[in-house]
This record gives structure tokens, sequence and C-alpha cells, in this order.
């Protein structure tokens, strides 16, 4: 007899294969002669994608009809500068899938910022929020642009002219922006004040607000404190803990300080860290306190005199360490760079570091890598509370949102490692296949 689990996917097999829609014609083909280390990152997504439909044997058509989004979005925002020039900026926003709930995910300010990034960050937000079994859809967007050259009064209007060119297509049940890349809670301030401007008061609408202005405690951590909790639990399960290895954490801003900051206060030993000015790197265990308050000052961590020695990004990644944690960009681990990965966990904190390419090689070296949809998740669920408490008008303590957070997420790990297990299946593929059927089963049920 099938299991629950394969009934629902032969489910969903007849019931899109008896239909014909149009859309679905765009399946995508040419990407299937593509080799990893060409693809960019809704390629790269995509790949992911067809690797865990491979093995569920999900056909073509039921592929196209989740792999594309339900709708993106391309306004082009003009502003006045502060020295009177007009600038004008490209902006996204896309809407991956609303069949869970509400579309969520988050808006980065960067120059590298385009539609097939914005698609491949969203889809991976799908599978991520369905992963970790809270209702929401996957949604990703933000403006092509560069937030050093821009004063704050700029920043603040670009935002506020953004909001006004796409409040439509947002608010509380329908897509949910939250801080990522150069947005943090001020510029979700600016976007909550500017979308009750036209719809009323709107807490809800995005997170990762101040608390102030109705944020959720433990929020501004969140992601690195999951990826701990997440952490905490493969160490277990290869029967060690945190004070018993090393860590190298590549990026230092919001996610990897505070994975620094945790794993240090449970005894881990960090003998290096990184931010875009290069690392630092100390065998015995680098002074995580003390790089905290420097960080905090806004000075580059180059300027740093405490370590002892300094080293590229590059290096960061290949150092002897038990656990590599890449924290910052997305593609940082890459063919040229994977066979020489030295650690026994790769967890990966930002979206998107290891090509399709790298985790292969990784595999090949039986390196346990923890994907992004799992490791990262830390944000989204506490971003999903947030969202739950301003519905509600009521406040959670710190200690609620952190053991629901810890109740999540190790939930999720163990059952995407005992699949893994099962089926003989990396971990990533298990986390994509959860997610992917939670996904189906709910798309059949509403009726497609």
């Amino acid at each position: 007899m099938h299991s629950p689990y394969k009934r629902h996917i032969i489910t969903a097999k007849i019931a899109v294969e008896t239909q014909y829609i149009a859309s679905l014609q765009r399946a995508n083909h040419e990407r299937e002669n593509l080799q990893p280390k060409d693809m960019n990152t809704f390629e790269a997504t995509t790949y992911y994608f067809r690797q865990a439909a491979s093995v569920m044997e999900l056909s073509e058509r039921v592929q196209a009809l989740l792999i594309n989004p339900d709708r993106e979005v391309k306004v082009e925002v003009s502003l006045q500068l502060d020295n009177g020039e007009l600038a004008i900026f490209d902006a996204f926003r896309i809407q991956h899938n609303s069949a869970r709930g509400p579309m969520k995910g988050g808006l980065r300010y960067h120059p590298e910022v385009d539609a097939d990034e914005a698609k491949g960050l969203a889809s991976l937000m799908t599978w991520k929020t369905a992963l970790v079994d809270i209702p929401f859809g996957g949604a990703k967007g933000g403006i092509t642009c560069d937030p050093a050259t821009l004063s704050e009064n700029e920043k603040e209007r670009l935002t506020r002219r953004f909001i006004q060119k796409i409040h439509e297509f947002i608010g509380p049940q329908k897509d949910i922006p939250a801080p990522d890349v150069n947005t943090d809670a001020q510029v979700m301030a600016w976007i909550m004040s500017e979308y009750s401007l036209i719809h009323g008061f709107s807490p809800a609408v995005v997170t990762g607000k101040p608390l102030d202005l109705h944020g959720s405690k433990g929020r501004e951590e969140a992601t690195g404190q999951g990826v701990t909790y997440i952490a905490e639990e493969v160490l277990k399960d290869l029967g060690t803990s945190i004070n018993n290895c090393s860590f190298a954490i590549q990026g230092f801003g919001n996610v990897g300080s505070y994975v620094a900051k945790f794993v240090h206060e449970a005894g881990g030993k960090v003998i290096a860290v990184s931010d875009v000015s290069g690392g630092l790197y100390d065998p015995n265990g680098l002074n995580i306190p003390e790089l905290l308050g420097f960080s905090k000052r806004r000075v580059l961590l180059k300027e740093y005199s405490g370590a002892k020695r300094n080293i590229s990004n590059q290096e960061l990644l290949t150092l002897d360490c038990d656990v590599l944690i890449p924290a910052a960009m997305g593609g940082v681990l890459t063919v040229e760079n994977a066979a020489e990965v030295s650690a026994r966990v790769v967890i990966e904190a930002a979206n998107g570091p290891t090509t399709p390419e790298a985790d292969e090689t990784l595999q090949r070296k039986d390196i346990l890598v923890i994907p992004d949809i799992l490791a990262n998740a830390g944000g989204v669920i506490v971003s999903y509370f947030e969202w739950v408490q301003n519905l509600q008008h009521f406040t959670w303590e710190l200690d609620q949102v952190n053991s629901q957070l810890k109740r999540l997420l190790t939930n999720s790990y163990h059952s995407a490692r005992r699949l893994s297990k099962e089926r003989g299946i990396s971990l990533r593929t298990a986390a994509y296949i959860i997610g992917i059927g939670r996904v189906g089963r709910a798309t059949v049920l509403l009726g497609v």
C-alpha cells in the first residue's frame, strides 16, 4: 500500500494531468542542458527543485505549475536626490506561490538585484516556509541600487516611492515583506508608515519592525539563533556538541555576528569571521565579545588588530574546522573552491551560498551540508510569530518566541534527516521533497 505521502503525490499528479493549462507550457526545457556552474539564482534553485521532483516522480507539467511564479512585478522608481539630480531605479517584487497562505519574503537593496535573483529567492522561500510548516508562500524583491551612495533621507524617499508603486500588491493577507540585504528595521518602519497612510493602520504589512512599532522580541537575532539551534541538533546527531567544535563564519553582519555570539556563549570555538574587507583568524579562538563591540562601531574587520592574522574571504572557506557557516552572499562555494573545503559540516546561513556543482563536490567528500531552506529559516519563523502577534494585538515574551522557534526548527530538521536516511538522498533533496509535497497537496486541495 502506498504511504500517505505517496498517495498525496499520486493524487496531485492525476489532478493536474487531467487539465490543460496553457501557462504550463513554459516547462523550462532549455535549462536541462545547463551546467551547474552556468546557473543564475533562479536556475540553481530550479536545479535543486528538479532533483527533488525526480525522486518524487512528478511530471513535467506538475513541475512547471510549481516552479513558475504567480506574479512578477517590475516598476521604475524615480527619485530626486539631495543634490537635485533625478535618479531612476529598477525595483522588483516576485510573488511565487500563495497556496499555503500570504506570500512572505525579504526586500533587499543591492546593485545586483534583478528579476532572476528575485525569482530564485522567492521560490526558495516557498519551499522554506512549507518545510518548517508555517502558513506562508514565497516572495522576494528589492531595488537595484547601491545604498552606500544614498543618504538616509534618500533611502527613506526611495522606500516610500517604491511602496507607492506596489502597495496594491502587498498587504497582511497578500504579501508581507521583511528585512534582507541592506535593509533593516528602519526600512520596515518606513514601509509600514507609507502603507498605513494609504490603507489605514497596518503593522502586519511587514515584519522585522522596531519593537516600538510592534516588532517581535527575538526577531533581530532570529536567523542567527536558528542557525545555532540547527547546529546543536546536527552535532548531537554526529556524537559531539558545540563546545567540542571549531567554527569558521563567513559574514559578520546581522546573521553572522549573532551566530558567532550564540556559538561562543555555548562554548564553541570561533576561529574565523569575515566581512567585505576580509577575515580574521586565530586557531585558538577569536575574542568574540570584543569583536561584537568592535563591529557595533561600524568599523571594518580589517581594522581590528586583535587576531593572530588576517585572511581573505576565500581562505576562510577552506580553513581546517569542524563547522563552516557561510552567512554572507550567495554563490561563494563554487566548483573552484569546494574541493578545498575541510569542514566536517557546512551550515548554509546565507541564501544560496553553494552552487549546484559545488554541492555535488561536497557530497562526494562526505561533507554534511545543511541547506539554506532549513538552516536559515529562523528569520521567517519569527517573522511569522511577529505577524501573528500583530494580527492578535498581543505581545509574546522572548522565552516563548525562542521555545517555539526551536520546536519548529528541530522538528523540521529531524523530519528531513529521517527522509534523507530512508531514501538515501541528500538532506537538501529531502528538505525540498517535504516542502514541495506540502505545497503540491495544498495546490490540489484548493483546486487547480
